[in-house]
């Protein structure tokens, strides 16, 4: 039996519900999880209730309505409880088996709050709620370069004058330990080489830059490959996210946010796509906002969508519950 991908509706006023029937052109099994009357007019859509059973040339829709029509450009906080709602149900499936995995189209947080009370910072740590995940990381992949660019930020959403304290050797440990087993369980890579980037310029260079790098990070590194672990660094960020330095890894550690960022957006910002590491379940996501500024206008860009699609897929098929 083929388990599909769900794919979350996300907030009904951006782009989310036109993406819809362009990921058609993954060519992997999904259904759409959403209200059918947020689609764009004229979509070929079938609603469907058993996720085994899917049309051959059709959106496929499990429906599931909500209180407010969707006014593209124009989040109403009156749909909040349904996009939280289309959220659970998608965790609820997957977790009883009859999914594979979750690919999630962005939603608005403000208008969860307004309308809900929602009281996650985002998608990531809601799943991570949901599924009683004791840690997860976020990575950004890229899918249409070689070698492959995969980061994995230590600090995400906070100021940098915050990273160096945030930065922590627990945190740090952390986010390696989570991208080591994910390497393995969803790329399919028995022993991932993985490199740690220093906080500092050049990564301190030898204390004149900072000591982070000579205090804490360098020993934690050591002290992980005594374990087995297949690490180098500190490496200074620099110098990390050429082709010919990104061949000698296959997923690298940044100490904060647009250390990580700025790399894989440059080399590959429509092919990006954002997985939540640690989940017991797949879940993808484009690495793209809601666009409010062109939603309803047909011109939003579906390629990372259907990058993020088809990678949640191939990350499914890799653990075995496709």
């Amino acid at each position: 039996m083929v388990r599909p991908i769900l794919v979350t509706c996300g907030e009904p006023a951006g782009i989310g519900p036109e993406l819809a029937p362009k990921l058609l052109a993954a060519h992997v099994p999904f259904v759409w999880i959403g209200d059918p009357t947020h689609l764009p007019p004229g979509t070929d859509w079938t609603g469907i209730s058993d996720l085994s059973q899917l049309p051959a040339d059709t959106l496929p829709v499990l429906s599931h309505d909500f209180a407010q029509p969707a006014t593209p450009g124009q989040p109403d906080a009156g749909n909040a409880r349904g996009v939280i709602e289309v959220i659970e149900r998608a965790v609820s499936l997957t977790q009883s088996g009859a999914a594979s995995g979750i690919c999630t189209m962005p939603i608005h947080k403000k208008a969860l709050k307004d309308g809900a009370g929602f009281a996650f910072p985002g998608h990531t740590e809601f799943l991570a709620h949901l599924a009683g995940a004791a840690g997860v990381a976020m990575m950004l992949a890229s899918t249409t370069v070689e070698p492959p660019c995969r980061v994995v930020p230590a600090t995400i959403h906070i100021a940098l004058s915050e990273v160096p304290a945030q930065l922590t050797p627990e945190a740090l440990e952390r986010a390696i330990r989570i991208t080591h087993d994910a390497m393995i369980r969803d790329f399919g890579i028995a022993r991932p080489r993985i490199a740690i980037a220093g906080l500092n310029p050049h990564a301190g260079e030898g204390g004149a830059m900072g000591h982070e790098e000579l205090d804490w990070i360098a020993p934690l590194i050591l002290r992980l490959k005594d374990e087995g672990l297949n690490l180098t660094g500190p490496l200074p960020a620099d110098t990390m996210f050429h082709a010919t330095a990104r061949i000698r890894y296959d997923a690298a550690i940044c100490a904060y946010h647009d250390q990580a960022l700025i790399p894989i957006k440059t080399l590959d910002f429509s092919g990006g796509v954002n997985i939540t590491l640690g989940l017991p379940f797949v879940r993808t996501s484009p690495d793209h906002g809601t666009a409010f500024d062109i939603a309803g206008k047909g011109i939003a860009d579906a390629d990372s969508a259907i990058a993020a699609l088809r990678m949640a897929w191939d990350m499914a098929q890799t653990r075995g519950t496709a």
